[in-house]
């Protein structure tokens, strides 16, 4: 499992420590990934942001399950780990 978000690496350490993510971040500052992946976005104080979403890709690189939209995190991780089990 991984994380992805527009932060600069030392915003995603700070958040990752204070919210205690168990797992790594990636930034995608220049947004390369989220346009690849069509991810949804919006801007905050001139800054693009990604819109919270939980996809699950394979090994070969397939979107498997999109978890969107995500009001409750915790609950969606949970969600997204049970569909994980059975794929």
């Amino acid at each position: 499992m991984r994380g992805v978000s527009t932060q600069r690496p030392d915003e995603q350490r700070r958040f990752a420590d204070e919210e205690d993510i168990p797992f790594p971040l990636l930034s995608d500052m220049d947004a390369a990934l989220a346009a690849a992946l069509r991810l949804p976005t919006f801007r905050a104080r001139q800054a693009l942001r990604l819109k919270r979403a939980v996809p699950m890709v394979d090994r070969e690189r397939a979107v498997r399950h999109v978890h969107f939209p995500v009001a409750d995190t915790p609950a969606a991780v949970e969600t997204s780990l049970d569909v994980a089990k059975g794929l």
